[in-house]
């Protein structure tokens, strides 16, 4: 299991890590794919905090600035590697709130499962925006980063 999410996390690293070098090297983002990277980062690092049990430092939808994108990358990207590393049981059900203060309980590897997958459920919605703003979408399939 560890060496499945290791591998699903380095795809999901190589595409965000791809998107940021094309919006930073743009003149202007289109504001849509601002919100929706910064959406996916936030996620991102709200669940590494439900797996860690810490207070997550950002909302849901704060939009960050294209700058800023690399660091918070990174960060959770480590974070996640090292929730990965210390993890024995993937099956280990935890208990946590929404954010609307709702209580879920869920394993380990459905919420590892759910960071790649609703990162690539909005990576195709910035590749869509692309589109509308005719700029030419990152290709992020996953058979090209295994190339």
């Amino acid at each position: 299991m560890k060496v499945f999410f290791n591998q699903l996390f380095d795809y999901n690293f190589y595409c965000n890590k791809q998107l940021i070098e094309a919006c930073t090297s743009m003149e202007n983002v289109p504001e849509k794919s601002k919100e929706l990277f910064s959406h996916i980062l936030n996620a991102h690092h709200r669940w590494n905090a439900v797996l860690t049990t810490k207070k997550p430092e950002y909302e849901s939808f704060q939009v960050h600035e294209v700058g800023d994108w690399g660091d918070i990358h990174y960060e959770n990207q480590r974070s996640s590697f090292e929730i990965i590393t210390n993890t024995d049981d993937f099956e280990k059900r935890l208990d946590y709130e929404n954010s609307e203060g709702r209580l879920f309980t869920n394993t380990i590897q459905d919420m590892l499962f759910h960071i790649i997958n609703h990162s690539t459920h909005h990576r195709g919605q910035i590749a869509m925006n692309f589109r509308a703003s005719d700029i030419e979408p990152v290709p992020l399939d996953y058979i090209n980063y295994k190339r």
